[in-house]
């Protein structure tokens, strides 16, 4: 049976369509938050520590769990895990809108901001799970491009509606996702994708251990810019987490039905791809949240201009998203995904040398060039390392490098994070310094504002020599980024082959050999 049968002739754009909207809310709320910081953070009189799990236990929450819900839509059946992601993601904004004044505030917008990560987190494997087995293996370049570089360009829309959301009300940002999920599923009720699964256990032993290793690795580098590196809790949490991990990989090997196949880390390519999205996502989600900070901080700009600066980087990403899919079809993936890496490494570059200038008109075609390389290599790296499964392993493929992109985004919004904070306290204390501020008053300063600032910005009595020494510590971070994807661009051009894949051919297992003792099934 090929792809193209599973959709029994319905059309195929239409449950593109339905699939782009799914998944369009986990996309905007990768970015619609970091807008809103400010304003959230004041209403609700929420610590510092606070208000950045309110933006990061979505991401960890995404990491945790993307495994599982590969896993599941598998095993259950994609359209049912859609819905079923589609209506908790939903349910869970609408609770983060209606978060309450008062001491439950904090606990209250992370626990519900945490279950909006699990909604989507079911929910994206099952929905790209179903685009794969949609369009054949030739026409995926070019769907998946389409999927991701809408659901990119709605992405975009996300900080600019943010922007005039956020002058009403924060709320509202929440409160967004909502008609976007009635549509979704209005979509999935009217295109009835049909794909196939196989039911098998659930390998809750596993979730439990890659869970708990994402959750406490990330903790660990997130509190340090709180506890400090002195702190040896820091050390003790990041230890735990890597050898929970670990431990996950050999449990894994050793189990029946596992969350996860790792053998197919054995194929070079998927290897070498999902160490591209790894690196590549250090860089990915966290710039959103330093070009808000920074327009915001630096450039003084309020929410709605901010919005507008991440356009331009969205700009770069959706036009060449179409392109590296389309040369992902024509050549395979090596060329774009390096070429991508190699033109985001240059973009950020560039962009970290002017943005002590404070002024955008100097900065637009860099912050262009940088989304412009994270489109182009992005869409073929994800594609190209899903194309490697099964048609019956298509979600479970997608679960392991959406973990892989989501923990590596946790990791590199607290690194980077760490970086911003350390240089921009570094910088104030000079500053105060040289303005006559006793040494000790200075470093208590400056650890003050380096807190206060790198959660919330606005340009509202902000003093110059503040915004500067921002852009300074922005200046790093943006250079840092640049390493990092020189060093994505390395790691493609030695790990990846030059052609075309091949339709992958895998004969069914007989009844008796499944786990669960199943054959597949449609649904």
């Amino acid at each position: 049976m090929t792809d193209t049968a599973a959709v029994s002739g319905r059309s195929r754009n239409l449950v593109l369509a339905a699939m782009i909207f799914a998944v369009a809310m986990t996309f905007i709320d990768q970015t619609i938050v970091s807008i809103a910081v400010p304003q959230i953070q004041d209403e609700l009189n929420l610590s510092n520590t606070g208000v950045q799990w309110a933006v990061n236990a979505y991401l960890l929450s995404l990491a945790a769990l993307f495994a599982f819900g590969g896993r599941l839509a598998d095993t259950v059946g994609h359209r049912k895990v859609v819905v079923a992601g589609v209506v908790l993601f939903a349910a869970a904004s609408a609770m983060c809108g209606l978060t309450p004044k008062g001491s439950a505030a904090q606990t209250w917008i992370v626990v519900f901001r945490v279950l909006q990560g699990a909604g989507g987190a079911i929910m994206f494997p099952a929905a790209l799970g179903i685009v794969v087995q949609t369009f054949a293996l030739r026409e995926r370049g070019k769907a998946l491009a389409l999927f991701f570089g809408i659901a990119g360009g709605l992405t975009a829309v996300g900080p600019i509606l943010g922007g005039y959301l956020t002058e009403w009300t924060w709320r509202a940002i929440f409160w967004v996702n909502i008609p976007v999920a009635v549509i979704a599923l209005v979509l999935i009720a009217v295109s009835k994708p049909v794909t196939e699964h196989r039911p098998a256990r659930m390998d809750y032993r596993g979730l439990a251990l890659i869970a708990g290793g994402v959750t406490l690795s990330v903790f660990g580098f997130q509190q340090s810019q709180i506890w400090g590196w002195h702190n040896p809790g820091i050390g003790l949490c990041i230890a735990a987490g890597v050898l929970l991990l670990t431990a996950f990989a050999f449990v894994e090997l050793r189990t029946a039905s596992p969350l996860i196949q790792m053998r197919i880390f054995r194929d070079r390519a998927f290897l070498a791809e999902n160490l591209i999205l790894g690196i590549s996502m250090l860089v990915f989600v966290p710039v959103f949240f330093f070009f808000s900070e920074y327009a915001q901080i630096a450039l003084g700009k309020s929410a709605q201009e901010a919005g507008l600066y991440l356009l331009y980087f969205f700009l770069g990403f959706v036009v060449a998203s179409q392109i590296g899919g389309r040369m992902l079809d024509q050549g395979g993936a090596k060329r774009p995904v390096f070429l991508g890496c190699v033109l985001a490494a240059v973009g950020f570059y560039l962009l970290a040398g002017k943005v002590t200038g404070l002024s955008l008109s100097d900065q637009i075609w860099y912050v262009v060039l940088a989304g412009a390389g994270m489109g182009m290599m992005l869409t073929p790296a994800s594609t190209d390392a899903v194309n490697r499964a099964s048609r019956l392993s298509y979600g479970e493929a997608t679960g392991i490098t959406q973990t892989v992109r989501n923990y590596a985004a946790s990791l590199g919004l607290a690194i980077l994070g760490t970086i911003s904070v350390s240089e921009f306290r570094s910088r104030l204390k000079s500053s105060l310094l040289d303005r006559g501020v006793p040494a000790g008053q200075a470093s208590a300063q400056a650890t003050d504002i380096s807190q206060s600032h790198s959660q919330s910005g606005g340009s509202g009595g902000i003093p110059a020599y503040v915004r500067l020494d921002f852009a300074y510590s922005t200046r790093t971070v943006f250079y840092v980024m640049a390493g990092i994807m020189a060093a994505a661009a390395i790691v493609a051009h030695f790990g990846l082959r030059r052609g075309v894949q091949t339709e992958l051919v895998e004969p069914e297992p007989a009844p008796e050999d499944d786990p669960a003792g199943k054959p597949a099934e449609r649904g």
